[in-house]
Protein backbone atom coordinates (compact mmCIF):
# COMPACT_ATOMS: atom_id res chain seq x y z
CA UNK A 1 0.00 0.00 0.00
CA UNK A 2 1.41 3.41 -1.05
CA UNK A 3 2.02 5.88 1.63
CA UNK A 4 1.97 3.14 4.33
CA UNK A 5 4.73 1.91 6.75
CA UNK A 6 4.75 -0.09 9.91
CA UNK A 7 5.03 1.58 13.22
CA UNK A 8 8.62 1.32 14.52
CA UNK A 9 8.11 -1.58 17.08
CA UNK A 10 10.21 0.64 19.77
CA UNK A 11 7.76 2.55 20.78
CA UNK A 12 6.02 -0.25 22.23
CA UNK A 13 7.65 -1.19 25.67
CA UNK A 14 7.50 -0.06 29.11
CA UNK A 15 8.28 -1.23 32.73
CA UNK A 16 8.00 -5.58 33.29
CA UNK A 17 6.37 -6.41 35.99
CA UNK A 18 6.18 -9.79 35.42
CA UNK A 19 8.04 -11.39 38.62
CA UNK A 20 4.74 -9.92 40.45
CA UNK A 21 2.40 -12.03 38.86
CA UNK A 22 1.56 -13.22 35.85
CA UNK A 23 -1.27 -11.23 34.78
CA UNK A 24 0.85 -7.99 35.69
CA UNK A 25 0.83 -7.00 32.08
CA UNK A 26 1.37 -3.63 30.16
CA UNK A 27 -0.54 -2.83 26.34
CA UNK A 28 3.16 -2.95 25.22
CA UNK A 29 3.64 -6.66 26.41
CA UNK A 30 -0.36 -7.78 24.61
CA UNK A 31 -0.29 -5.66 21.57
CA UNK A 32 0.09 -7.40 18.34
CA UNK A 33 2.09 -5.31 16.47
CA UNK A 34 2.62 -6.34 12.19
CA UNK A 35 5.37 -5.24 9.97
CA UNK A 36 3.10 -5.96 6.95
CA UNK A 37 -0.62 -4.52 6.17
CA UNK A 38 -2.84 -7.76 6.13
CA UNK A 39 -6.28 -6.98 8.27
CA UNK A 40 -7.47 -9.63 10.35
CA UNK A 41 -10.90 -11.12 10.98
CA UNK A 42 -11.31 -9.84 14.27
CA UNK A 43 -10.07 -7.40 16.76
CA UNK A 44 -9.64 -3.59 16.87
CA UNK A 45 -6.84 -2.17 14.18
CA UNK A 46 -4.93 0.96 15.45
CA UNK A 47 -3.90 3.01 12.95
CA UNK A 48 -2.21 6.15 12.29
CA UNK A 49 -2.50 9.22 9.80
CA UNK A 50 0.73 11.26 10.40
CA UNK A 51 -0.81 14.27 8.84
CA UNK A 52 -1.13 17.91 9.55
CA UNK A 53 -1.17 19.30 5.80
CA UNK A 54 -4.87 20.00 6.63
CA UNK A 55 -3.89 21.83 9.88
CA UNK A 56 -1.32 23.84 7.42
CA UNK A 57 -3.95 24.66 4.93
CA UNK A 58 -5.99 25.69 8.06
CA UNK A 59 -3.68 28.22 9.09
CA UNK A 60 -3.06 26.30 12.14
CA UNK A 61 -0.21 24.92 13.79
CA UNK A 62 1.71 22.08 12.50
CA UNK A 63 3.12 19.48 14.58
CA UNK A 64 0.40 16.83 14.59
CA UNK A 65 1.80 14.54 12.28
CA UNK A 66 4.05 13.81 15.19
CA UNK A 67 0.91 12.67 17.24
CA UNK A 68 0.14 9.03 16.33
CA UNK A 69 3.87 7.75 17.49
CA UNK A 70 3.65 9.82 20.32
CA UNK A 71 -0.01 8.38 21.47
CA UNK A 72 1.59 4.68 21.10
CA UNK A 73 4.40 5.77 23.34
CA UNK A 74 2.03 6.89 25.79
CA UNK A 75 -0.31 4.05 25.70
CA UNK A 76 2.32 1.41 25.88
CA UNK A 77 2.94 1.47 29.47
CA UNK A 78 -0.45 1.46 30.51
CA UNK A 79 -1.93 -1.35 31.81
CA UNK A 80 -3.18 -4.12 29.63
CA UNK A 81 -6.57 -5.26 30.94
CA UNK A 82 -9.09 -7.60 29.37
CA UNK A 83 -10.08 -6.46 26.14
CA UNK A 84 -6.67 -4.46 25.18
CA UNK A 85 -4.84 -7.83 23.98
CA UNK A 86 -7.65 -7.02 20.95
CA UNK A 87 -5.32 -4.01 19.69
CA UNK A 88 -3.29 -4.86 16.40
CA UNK A 89 -1.39 -1.86 15.49
CA UNK A 90 -1.04 -1.82 11.72
CA UNK A 91 0.75 1.04 10.85
CA UNK A 92 0.86 4.60 9.66
CA UNK A 93 -0.30 6.63 6.45
CA UNK A 94 2.04 9.23 5.89
CA UNK A 95 0.93 12.00 4.00
CA UNK A 96 3.41 13.65 1.76
CA UNK A 97 3.49 17.42 1.87
CA UNK A 98 1.44 19.23 -0.50
CA UNK A 99 -0.70 15.72 -0.64
CA UNK A 100 -3.28 15.50 1.54
CA UNK A 101 -6.14 14.29 -1.06
CA UNK A 102 -4.15 11.12 -1.42
CA UNK A 103 -2.94 10.33 1.65
CA UNK A 104 -6.69 10.71 2.62
CA UNK A 105 -7.41 8.22 -0.18
CA UNK A 106 -4.78 5.78 1.66
CA UNK A 107 -6.61 5.76 4.88
CA UNK A 108 -10.06 5.47 3.26
CA UNK A 109 -9.00 2.60 1.66
CA UNK A 110 -6.81 0.95 4.84
CA UNK A 111 -9.97 1.54 6.70
CA UNK A 112 -12.59 0.04 4.29
CA UNK A 113 -9.95 -3.17 4.06
CA UNK A 114 -10.05 -4.04 7.69
CA UNK A 115 -13.67 -3.18 8.49
CA UNK A 116 -14.69 -5.24 5.68
CA UNK A 117 -11.94 -7.71 6.86
CA UNK A 118 -14.02 -8.09 10.31
CA UNK A 119 -12.19 -5.21 12.62
CA UNK A 120 -13.38 -1.87 14.07
CA UNK A 121 -10.74 0.84 13.26
CA UNK A 122 -9.14 3.06 16.03
CA UNK A 123 -6.92 6.13 14.14
CA UNK A 124 -4.13 8.52 15.87
CA UNK A 125 -4.04 11.32 13.91
CA UNK A 126 -2.92 13.52 12.23
CA UNK A 127 -5.05 17.19 12.29
CA UNK A 128 -8.81 16.82 11.60
CA UNK A 129 -8.54 15.85 8.01
CA UNK A 130 -8.07 12.75 9.27
CA UNK A 131 -11.69 12.30 9.87
CA UNK A 132 -12.81 12.71 5.92
CA UNK A 133 -10.26 9.52 5.24
CA UNK A 134 -11.58 7.68 8.20
CA UNK A 135 -15.78 8.48 7.69
CA UNK A 136 -15.16 7.76 4.29
CA UNK A 137 -13.90 4.08 5.09
CA UNK A 138 -16.23 3.68 7.25
CA UNK A 139 -19.39 4.59 4.50
CA UNK A 140 -17.43 2.66 2.20
CA UNK A 141 -17.50 -0.10 3.82
CA UNK A 142 -20.86 -0.35 5.34
CA UNK A 143 -22.89 1.11 2.08
CA UNK A 144 -26.33 -0.32 3.27
CA UNK A 145 -26.02 0.49 6.96
CA UNK A 146 -27.15 3.86 8.89
CA UNK A 147 -24.48 5.69 10.14
CA UNK A 148 -24.31 8.20 12.75
CA UNK A 149 -21.45 10.48 12.64
CA UNK A 150 -20.29 12.05 16.30
CA UNK A 151 -17.60 14.30 16.54
CA UNK A 152 -16.52 15.65 19.91
CA UNK A 153 -15.07 19.15 18.89
CA UNK A 154 -15.38 22.64 19.94
CA UNK A 155 -15.51 23.34 15.84
CA UNK A 156 -18.34 22.21 13.40
CA UNK A 157 -15.47 22.01 10.23
CA UNK A 158 -18.33 22.17 8.00
CA UNK A 159 -16.16 25.09 6.20
CA UNK A 160 -16.60 25.83 2.64
CA UNK A 161 -12.53 25.98 0.86
CA UNK A 162 -11.57 25.22 -2.44
CA UNK A 163 -9.68 22.50 -1.15
CA UNK A 164 -8.79 20.03 2.12
CA UNK A 165 -7.90 21.15 5.13
CA UNK A 166 -9.04 20.23 8.79
CA UNK A 167 -11.83 22.45 9.08
CA UNK A 168 -13.55 20.84 5.90
CA UNK A 169 -14.12 17.09 6.76
CA UNK A 170 -17.47 16.80 7.64
CA UNK A 171 -18.58 18.88 4.51
CA UNK A 172 -16.90 16.89 2.59
CA UNK A 173 -18.28 13.74 4.41
CA UNK A 174 -21.85 15.40 3.59
CA UNK A 175 -21.02 15.47 0.19
CA UNK A 176 -20.03 12.05 -0.14
CA UNK A 177 -23.06 10.93 1.59
CA UNK A 178 -25.24 12.58 -1.28
CA UNK A 179 -23.14 11.08 -3.75
CA UNK A 180 -24.16 7.77 -2.21
CA UNK A 181 -28.00 9.13 -1.78
CA UNK A 182 -27.87 7.70 2.18
CA UNK A 183 -28.38 10.09 4.65
CA UNK A 184 -25.98 12.51 6.50
CA UNK A 185 -26.70 12.02 10.28
CA UNK A 186 -24.35 14.35 12.06
CA UNK A 187 -23.94 14.85 15.70
CA UNK A 188 -20.92 17.67 16.89
CA UNK A 189 -21.21 17.49 21.13
CA UNK A 190 -19.11 20.27 22.67
CA UNK A 191 -19.59 23.05 20.12
CA UNK A 192 -18.10 26.67 21.21
CA UNK A 193 -20.48 29.41 19.95
CA UNK A 194 -17.50 31.90 20.19
CA UNK A 195 -15.52 29.84 17.94
CA UNK A 196 -17.74 29.35 15.06
CA UNK A 197 -18.76 31.79 12.53
CA UNK A 198 -22.41 32.71 11.88
CA UNK A 199 -22.19 31.22 8.25
CA UNK A 200 -20.83 27.53 9.57
CA UNK A 201 -24.16 27.71 11.85
CA UNK A 202 -26.25 28.26 8.69
CA UNK A 203 -24.32 25.35 7.20
CA UNK A 204 -25.36 23.50 10.27
CA UNK A 205 -28.98 24.11 9.73
CA UNK A 206 -28.85 23.57 6.40
CA UNK A 207 -27.26 19.65 7.08
CA UNK A 208 -29.36 19.22 10.06
CA UNK A 209 -26.23 19.01 12.03
CA UNK A 210 -27.41 18.34 15.68
CA UNK A 211 -25.17 20.85 18.12
CA UNK A 212 -24.44 20.46 21.57
CA UNK A 213 -22.82 23.25 22.98
CA UNK A 214 -19.74 23.25 25.09
CA UNK A 215 -21.79 25.04 28.05
CA UNK A 216 -24.42 22.04 27.89
CA UNK A 217 -21.63 19.85 28.54
CA UNK A 218 -20.01 20.66 32.56
CA UNK A 219 -22.11 19.03 34.73
CA UNK A 220 -23.86 15.68 35.08
CA UNK A 221 -27.28 16.77 35.32
CA UNK A 222 -26.80 18.50 31.86
CA UNK A 223 -28.37 15.83 29.95
CA UNK A 224 -28.95 17.56 26.34
CA UNK A 225 -25.90 15.21 24.85
CA UNK A 226 -26.63 12.01 26.82
CA UNK A 227 -29.69 12.15 25.59
CA UNK A 228 -28.89 12.92 21.78
CA UNK A 229 -26.18 9.36 21.87
CA UNK A 230 -29.01 7.57 23.43
CA UNK A 231 -31.03 8.67 20.51
CA UNK A 232 -28.03 7.45 18.00
CA UNK A 233 -27.95 4.58 19.85
CA UNK A 234 -31.72 3.51 18.95
CA UNK A 235 -31.06 4.86 15.76
CA UNK A 236 -28.05 3.96 14.03
CA UNK A 237 -26.78 0.62 12.39
CA UNK A 238 -22.94 1.63 12.97
CA UNK A 239 -21.47 4.93 14.96
CA UNK A 240 -18.35 6.81 13.98
CA UNK A 241 -16.80 8.41 16.67
CA UNK A 242 -14.05 11.33 16.49
CA UNK A 243 -12.58 13.07 19.20
CA UNK A 244 -10.60 16.75 18.50
CA UNK A 245 -8.80 16.86 21.40
CA UNK A 246 -9.43 20.51 21.22
CA UNK A 247 -13.06 19.78 22.76
CA UNK A 248 -11.15 19.18 26.08
CA UNK A 249 -9.86 22.09 28.48
CA UNK A 250 -6.86 23.96 27.68
CA UNK A 251 -5.58 22.95 30.86
CA UNK A 252 -6.11 19.46 30.44
CA UNK A 253 -5.24 19.59 26.67
CA UNK A 254 -2.61 22.24 26.20
CA UNK A 255 -1.32 20.04 23.07
CA UNK A 256 -3.76 20.74 19.97
CA UNK A 257 -4.13 23.53 17.15
CA UNK A 258 -6.69 25.97 19.21
CA UNK A 259 -6.47 25.11 23.04
CA UNK A 260 -10.00 25.30 24.42
CA UNK A 261 -10.91 27.93 26.85
CA UNK A 262 -14.00 26.15 28.28
CA UNK A 263 -13.77 22.56 26.31
CA UNK A 264 -15.61 19.38 28.36
CA UNK A 265 -13.53 18.19 31.07
CA UNK A 266 -11.98 14.67 30.55
CA UNK A 267 -14.30 12.95 34.21
CA UNK A 268 -17.47 14.51 32.11
CA UNK A 269 -16.33 13.42 28.89
CA UNK A 270 -15.61 9.80 29.75
CA UNK A 271 -19.00 10.18 31.27
CA UNK A 272 -20.78 10.98 28.35
CA UNK A 273 -18.50 8.48 26.26
CA UNK A 274 -19.40 5.42 27.94
CA UNK A 275 -22.41 4.03 26.91
CA UNK A 276 -21.41 4.62 23.09
CA UNK A 277 -17.80 2.46 23.81
CA UNK A 278 -20.10 -0.03 25.32
CA UNK A 279 -22.24 -0.41 22.03
CA UNK A 280 -21.50 -3.25 19.59
CA UNK A 281 -22.50 -0.63 17.24
CA UNK A 282 -19.51 1.33 17.50
CA UNK A 283 -17.39 0.79 14.61
CA UNK A 284 -14.85 3.32 14.38
CA UNK A 285 -13.08 5.36 16.84
CA UNK A 286 -10.02 8.26 16.25
CA UNK A 287 -8.45 10.90 18.41
CA UNK A 288 -7.23 13.81 15.58
CA UNK A 289 -5.26 16.87 16.41
CA UNK A 290 -2.66 16.32 19.18
CA UNK A 291 0.20 17.90 19.05
CA UNK A 292 3.43 17.01 20.54
CA UNK A 293 5.21 20.59 20.04
CA UNK A 294 2.98 22.61 22.20
CA UNK A 295 2.68 19.47 25.01
CA UNK A 296 3.67 20.49 28.32
CA UNK A 297 5.37 17.65 30.67
CA UNK A 298 3.65 14.80 28.17
CA UNK A 299 0.14 15.91 29.95
CA UNK A 300 -1.11 15.81 26.91
CA UNK A 301 -0.29 12.57 25.30
CA UNK A 302 -1.54 11.12 28.60
CA UNK A 303 -4.72 12.46 28.59
CA UNK A 304 -5.15 11.25 25.11
CA UNK A 305 -3.96 8.21 25.95
CA UNK A 306 -6.09 7.74 28.55
CA UNK A 307 -9.05 8.54 26.53
CA UNK A 308 -7.47 5.62 24.14
CA UNK A 309 -7.15 2.94 26.91
CA UNK A 310 -10.99 3.84 27.97
CA UNK A 311 -11.98 3.31 25.10
CA UNK A 312 -10.51 0.15 24.21
CA UNK A 313 -11.23 -1.39 27.33
CA UNK A 314 -15.15 -0.80 27.00
CA UNK A 315 -15.29 -1.44 23.15
CA UNK A 316 -13.49 -4.85 24.27
CA UNK A 317 -16.48 -5.25 27.06
CA UNK A 318 -19.09 -4.53 24.72
CA UNK A 319 -17.83 -7.67 22.66
CA UNK A 320 -17.36 -9.82 25.12
CA UNK A 321 -20.96 -9.35 26.74
CA UNK A 322 -22.52 -8.43 23.74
Amino acid sequence: MTLWQPARAALWQGRNDLAEADNALRVFQTLQHRTVFEPEAEGIALLGFACDEGVKRNHGRPGAQKGPDVLRSALANMASHRGHDRLVDLGNIHAQPDALEAAQDALSDAVKQCQQAGMRTLVFGGGHETAFGHGRGVLDAWPDARIAIINIDAHLDLRRAAQATSGTPFRQLALHCEQQGREFNYTCIGVNPAANTQALLDEAARLNVSIIWDTDCQRPEQTAAATQIAALLAWADKIYLTIDLDALPGWQMPAVSAPAGLGIPLDRLLTLLEPLCRSPKLQAVDLVEFNPEFDRDSLGAKVAARLAWQIVHQWSDADNHG
